[in-house]
C-alpha cells in the first residue's frame, strides 16, 4: 500500500508503523486513521509478524487532530452540509466502523498481535487516544501525555483514559486536563513504564523481542481474556457516548470561535488562547515539555 501519512515495514516477527508528518508533530488528518487500521492488517496477515510497533517519526509521537484547514478539508464533507455542522453526518461517521476513527484506533485492541506504542514528545488529545489504544506503552520520562480538549473542543474519545485509571484520577484529569510526563504517566499506571529517551527504542526493543519468544497462540489467548474483561465493562458503549459528546462539543458557541481561530489565525494562536489561563501544554515551563532534542528517525 502506498501510505501518505505512516511508514510500515516489518523485519522477521517485529512489524513497525511510524507516524510519518514530523513537519506537524504526526497530527491526525485523513487518512491516518484508515492508514494505521490498514497497517495493523497487513501485520495481521503476515505470518511472520508476532508483534507490533507504533511510533512517531521526529521530535513527537502524536500532538492530536490537525483542526486547522486540513481538518476543515480532510473532514468537513463528512461532518457538515452546505458548511454548516451536520449532527447527523457527524453521529454516522463517528460510529460507523469504515469511517470512524475511533473504531480505526481500535485496530490495535482487535488485533490479535500484541501492539506495543513507544511515546515520546508530545502526545496529546487524539494522540493519547490513539496510543492508550495499544496494550502495552512505554514511553520516554519527559513525553508529556495529555487530553487539552478536556478544557474545550472534544471529549474522550477512545475512552482509554477511563479505564486505565482509577476514577479519582481519571475524574481529576478529565475534569482540569492537565497533562502528565511520561515518569508520573507511568507512576499513576496510565502507561507501562517510563525510560530516558536515550534507552527508549532499545526499551521498546528488547520487549518486542521477549514477546517474540512465545507462541503466537499464546499471546493472543492472554490479550483477548483481559480484553475481554474490559470490554464486559462497556468500553464499546463509552466509545459511542465519547465520539457523540466530541461532536457536540466542537460545536458549542466556545468550540465554534476556537476552530474559527484556528483557521483564521492558525492553530498555534488556538492553543496559546487555550493553554495561558492555566500555564502548561504550549505554555508550560521548559522542564515541563518535551526535550526538542529527542528526535526519532526513519
Amino acid at each position: 500500500m502506498d501510505y501518505q501519512t505512516i511508514l510500515y515495514s516489518a523485519d522477521d516477527a517485529i512489524a513497525t508503523i511510524s507516524l510519518n508528518r514530523p513537519e506537524r508533530l504526526n497530527t491526525i488528518v485523513p487518512p491516518m486513521p484508515e492508514e494505521i487500521a490498514a497497517a495493523v492488517d497487513s501485520a495481521n496477515l503476515d505470518s511472520d509478524v508476532k508483534v507490533i510497533v507504533l511510533r512517531g517519526i521526529g521530535h513527537s509521537f502524536c500532538a492530536g487532530f490537525d483542526f486547522g484547514p486540513e481538518f476543515e478539508t480532510g473532514y468537513g464533507d463528512q461532518l457538515s452540509t452546505e458548511g454548516n455542522w451536520d449532527p447527523g453526518k457527524d453521529m454516522i461517521g463517528a460510529i460507523n466502523h469504515q469511517t470512524g476513527y475511533v473504531p480505526k484506533f481500535m485496530s490495535m485492541w482487535h488485533s490479535p498481535k500484541p501492539v506495543i506504542a513507544q511515546v515520546h514528545g508530545w502526545c496529546v488529545g487524539g494522540g493519547s487516544d490513539m496510543a492508550l489504544c495499544a496494550d502495552l506503552i512505554i514511553a520516554s520520562d519527559d513525553a508529556q501525555i495529555g487530553a487539552p480538549y478536556s478544557r474545550l473542543w472534544g471529549c474522550y474519545l477512545s475512552g482509554m483514559w477511563i479505564y486505565r485509571l482509577g476514577l479519582s484520577r481519571c475524574k481529576w484529569h478529565a475534569l482540569t486536563g492537565e497533562p502528565l510526563s511520561g515518569k508520573d504517566a507511568a507512576e499513576v499506571e496510565l502507561i507501562n513504564c517510563a525510560v530516558p529517551f536515550d534507552r527508549l527504542e532499545k526499551e521498546v526493543n528488547d520487549l518486542a523481542h521477549k514477546l517474540v519468544r512465545m507462541p503466537l497462540s499464546q499471546l493472543a489467548a492472554m490479550k483477548l481474556v483481559v480484553n475481554k474483561a474490559y470490554e464486559n465493562l462497556g468500553i464499546a458503549n463509552t466509545q459511542v457516548m465519547g465520539t457523540l459528546l466530541d461532536g457536540y462539543m466542537r460545536n458549542t458557541p466556545e468550540g465554534k470561535r476556537f476552530l474559527d481561530t484556528a483557521i483564521e489565525d492558525g492553530v498555534g494562536a488556538a492553543i496559546h488562547n487555550r493553554d495561558k489561563q492555566f500555564g502548561d501544554y504550549s505554555f508550560a515551563k521548559t522542564d515541563q515539555k518535551p526535550n526538542p532534542g529527542n528526535v526519532i528517525t526513519p
